[in-house]
């Protein structure tokens, strides 16, 4: 029987400060480049309360190994990582599913990823509330999903819609400047 005691580490990439949290299972919580290490911790812990810090186990750091060379501009897919979505609403998992499908450089909707899941392009809005609530944006590509008529959208990342943009900017998508509305620094 797996544990579910949690561990975190922190580690820089070309993009700035990234976190990463996993247990016994599988990677947890994922946190997008900060400019300090301090508050990328800061973020893991608000998401994980009670993680502990610590080495990464091998597949802890291939993951971290990829994360660099993605920040650095290398096609990478996550499809494959090992995650633990236990606690993550049924609806929402299913969204994650469906999204890890979408490649490198590859964008889809929100009305889309409804959709995909057979719920209808009316849970567009919920789509939205699951990319909001993504533990591991990065590895669930939540920055390629995009508002109806490919607009950028919301991000709830540090940097917001504007890390968005960067990041599809890495993966050879250009979706035209980032609206500076939805602008977080917090998670």
């Amino acid at each position: 029987m797996a544990t579910k005691a949690q561990i975190y580490h922190v580690f820089e990439t070309a993009g700035g400060y990234c976190g990463i949290a996993w247990n016994d299972v599988g990677i947890t919580q994922f946190q997008l480049p900060t400019r300090s290490a301090e508050a990328t911790e800061r973020n893991v812990l608000r998401r994980v309360p009670g993680a502990e810090p610590g080495a990464p186990n091998p597949a802890v750091d291939t993951v971290i190994a990829a994360v660099r060379r993605y920040f650095d501009g290398e096609t990478i897919d996550f499809s494959d990582v090992v995650l633990d979505l236990d606690g993550q609403d049924e609806f929402f998992r299913q969204i994650y599913h469906a999204l890890r499908r979408v490649g490198w450089g590859r964008t889809t909707t929100y009305g889309s990823l409804a959709k995909d899941v057979g719920a209808g392009p009316q849970a567009a809005r919920d789509v939205g509330q699951a990319m909001a609530k993504n533990p591991v944006p990065l590895i669930i590509p939540c920055h390629r999903v995009l508002a109806a008529g490919g607009k950028v959208g919301g991000f709830s990342a540090p940097g917001g819609a504007t890390s968005k943009v960067r990041m599809l900017e890495l993966e050879g998508v250009h979706v035209g400047a980032a609206e500076p509305v939805q602008q977080s620094l917090l998670l």
